[in-house]
């Protein structure tokens, strides 16, 4: 992580009048008329560049905006099919509520990967509720960086799995306003927008950046008329999310930099946990009962932080940050049924009670407000010195951070009681906290050094990551409270071995954590999850064609089985060991990058192939569980054991045509390893059964106007393949079907 300083030119020309950014102007008071380049120090990343990846002692991918959304997408999900080793449990369609797993770690809400946005924790409360319904959004993005391998020692809490750092946009280095709009199937709008500049005043070099960002979409699904109510198709979602960014730099010998970043996000979603019977899932996919209208996803999220960065000399650097984020949310629905089956799970699977979810019949609705408050706030510090000792070279990284988070829960239940035709007959609001009623709190002190050693074409990197929790919980219902106590230990060593300055081969041995919340490990007395994890790679890179090959093993032990989207699960619970091996290829090739000539023909490959088996019996848990019925042997729910990401572009002059194909193989929907709900044998219902293999197609184009200005235009799912994604919170669904978009992009 070594600061690098940018050369950056500046347009001290600051006559254009961009309209909706206009209170900008009050930032140009003090510019001077200057020719010379400015020196900024640069940010410090994960990974920094495409280009750095080659020097990682793990497997990492460096995702570059361009390549994504250019092609209209902003689905997280979909961005990560194309990085090996990455496997994805898709749910609305719409990538709004992400499930991502890193080799072989549980994906549920993203809650075994350590998710950062500009190097600072952004999941809610990462230590007491990981599985939050947060998730920064790809689209407003420079960047993503994702480090499957290494990241062990340097970031955590969760470094069983990996950890995902996005970039926000960054201050451009010259006046620049950008623009990006695009409107598209079920009424879909895109708009991305930012201004800023770098500009050097009298005391100091001074950048600023506004940004706005917004997406929408009326949704895919149509929702059934039921109990004298209209059908609706109000199944979509808006977001809206302002940011403004600042830094200044002195004009001092001491090379420092100060930098604020302040967003906020605004979500309303449409959105429910209820899926639907094996026939009408297959029959009418974008269906919605009647019953499900009235669920709806609200949350607020502010996220802040202050920076400090400082070069005492060329061969030491330090950063230091104090952030602060606060999520809340509701996420009102429908939770339960009374009557039939006494539970939507096995309403949609055996049909008894069905007629209760569509409104048609007598039964009563358990409409429940998740309604949760996060807070998370911290204070980092890391560095790095490089030095010499002989002909050996070091460059020993160190960090410490001390995080704070948690989050209250306030919750209640409205029966919405049906009668003989499915009308509602009356409707009975529980009281206030009556379904939840608890706070929970995490103190957590982290440590890590490392030590990239260099003798010739190698590099050694020893290192370990120390962690230190105290957890506490209150549950105010039921009179209870407790606390506890980690201590963390995450030691490993990688290497990366330089065999001709194009090629490399790495590899490395690391051991990972994850950990309970409070209530978990203090109550149930949950344990950490613990892994090993072992890789070894080759890597190339040239113009014309670079790839990446890793065979990688993780063994995990103390396996952490989340109670996220469960319902009635108290508390998540140690099921067991499990052990997944996997090899992972990435092939890029260009056979026109030499030609010297107008015409280029990138195109690309990746595939993982995954063997992720749960090595012991797991009968805890009953039908809230997905992990229940395990024996030695069983295939891990959402795991594939095919991942195949191809695509190739055709450009030339002015416009770009590009095609892109994912697939992905049959999983099992839990760890009973059946094809259908019919052979269930713990409850789950229609949780459990089998996953669709599905193979998509993409095709996109871009035309460009003028030099500023480039027409957009795509269809995704361009085939309309149709296949059951996910069988969690509470039922079947599938995959959005074709979709198209149209806009533009303008940079000035």
């Amino acid at each position: 992580m070594r600061l690098i300083i940018k050369k950056i030119n500046t347009n001290t020309q600051m006559t254009k009048n961009i309209g909706i950014f206009s209170l900008t102007s009050a930032l140009a008071v003090g510019v001077l008329a200057a020719q010379d380049a400015i020196e900024t120090l640069a940010t410090v990343d994960v990974i920094g560049s495409s280009e750095n990846v080659l020097g990682l002692t793990g497997s990492g991918a460096f995702i570059e905006a361009e390549d994504y959304q250019r092609k209209g997408i902003t689905n997280i999900q979909q961005i990560l099919r194309k990085v090996p080793g990455v496997y994805i449990r898709e749910e609305d369609g719409f990538g709004n509520f992400p499930n991502i797993s890193l080799r072989g770690g549980d994906g549920t809400r993203n809650e075994k990967v350590t998710v950062m946005e500009d190097g600072i924790l952004t999941a809610p409360a990462a230590y007491s509720a990981p599985s939050a319904y947060y998730s920064p959004r790809a689209g407003r993005m420079s960047g993503i960086e994702v480090l499957k391998g290494s990241s062990q020692i340097k970031y955590g809490p969760h470094t069983t799995g990996g950890v995902i750092n996005f970039l926000s946009t960054e201050i451009p280095s010259e006046e620049t306003f950008y623009t990006r709009n695009t409107y598209g199937t079920y009424n879909t709008l895109l708009s991305h927008n930012y201004y800023g500049d770098t500009v050097r005043t009298a005391t100091g070099t001074f950048g600023y950046l506004l940004e706005l960002f917004h997406h929408s979409s009326g949704g895919f699904r149509d929702i059934d008329a039921g109990g004298g109510l209209s059908s609706s198709n109000n199944t979509g979602f808006k977001l809206t999310e302002p940011m403004i960014k600042l830094f200044w730099e002195p004009d001092s010998a001491l090379r420092q930099r100060f930098e604020f970043k302040y967003g906020y996000q605004d979500f309303n979603s449409d959105e429910s946990y209820i899926g639907l019977t094996e026939d009408d899932v297959r029959n009418n996919p974008n269906r919605r009962y009647s019953g499900t209208r009235f669920d709806n996803m609200a949350s607020e999220h502010h996220r802040s932080y202050l920076k400090y960065r400082v070069e005492p000399s060329e061969n030491l650097n330090f950063e230091f940050a104090a952030y602060y984020n606060q999520f809340s949310r509701n996420w009102a629905k429908v939770d339960d049924i009374v009557g039939g089956a006494n539970s939507v799970r096995g309403a949609l699977a055996t049909g008894n009670g069905l007629e209760i979810l569509q409104m048609t019949g007598p039964g009563s609705l358990i409409f429940r407000n998740n309604n949760r408050d996060y807070s998370a706030y911290g204070y980092q510090f890391q560095g790095d010195y490089s030095f010499a000792s002989g002909n050996v070279e070091h460059l020993l990284q160190f960090g410490a951070r001390y995080h704070r988070d948690d989050v209250r829960r306030f919750q209640n239940d409205e029966q919405i009681n049906l009668g003989a035709t499915g009308g509602v007959t009356d409707r009975v609001v529980g009281a206030p906290g009556s379904q939840g009623n608890r706070y929970q709190q995490t103190d957590a002190l982290a440590f890590w050094v490392e030590d990239e050693i260099s003798v010739g074409n190698l590099t050694v990197s020893p290192g370990v990551r120390y962690e230190h929790l105290d957890q506490s919980f209150n549950d105010f219902n039921k009179d209870q409270s407790g606390t506890s106590s980690f201590d963390l230990f995450s030691p490993g060593v990688g290497f990366n071995y330089d065999l001709d300055g194009s090629a490399v081969a790495y590899g490395g041995i690391y051991r990972g954590m994850s950990t309970p919340g409070p209530r978990s490990a203090a109550k149930s007395g949950v344990l950490e999850e613990e892994s090993m994890g072992y890789e070894l790679g080759y890597r190339y890179q040239s113009p014309k064609v670079s790839y990446d090959f890793a065979a990688f093993f993780t063994d995990f032990d103390n396996l952490i089985a989340t109670d996220a989207g469960l319902g009635a699960v108290e508390n998540a619970k140690n099921i067991g060991e499990a052990e997944v091996f996997g090899l992972e290829a990435q092939v890029s090739y260009d056979p026109l990058a030499e030609s010297g000539g107008e015409l280029s023909l990138p195109m690309y490959i990746s595939a993982t192939w995954t063997d992720a088996t749960l090595t012991s019996t797991i009968t805890e848990g009953g039908g809230d569980d997905i992990f229940a019925g395990a024996t030695d042997g069983s295939q891990m729910p959402y795991m594939p054991e095919w991942q195949l990401a191809a695509g190739v572009a055709l450009a030339k002059g002015d416009w770009s045509l590009a095609l892109d194909a994912t697939f992905v193989s049959d999983a099992f929907g839990t760890a009973q390893n059946i094809d259908s709900p019919s052979q269930d044998t713990t409850g789950a219902g229609a949780r459990a059964g089998k996953i669709d293999e599905l193979l998509l197609f993409d095709l996109t184009g871009t035309y460009d106007i003028t030099e500023n200005v480039t027409l957009l235009a795509g269809v995704n799912n361009l085939f309309d393949e149709r296949g059951i994604t996910s069988r969690l919170a509470r039922g079947p669904r599938a995959n959005i079907g074709r979709n198209a978009f149209l806009g533009f992009e303008a940079k000035f």
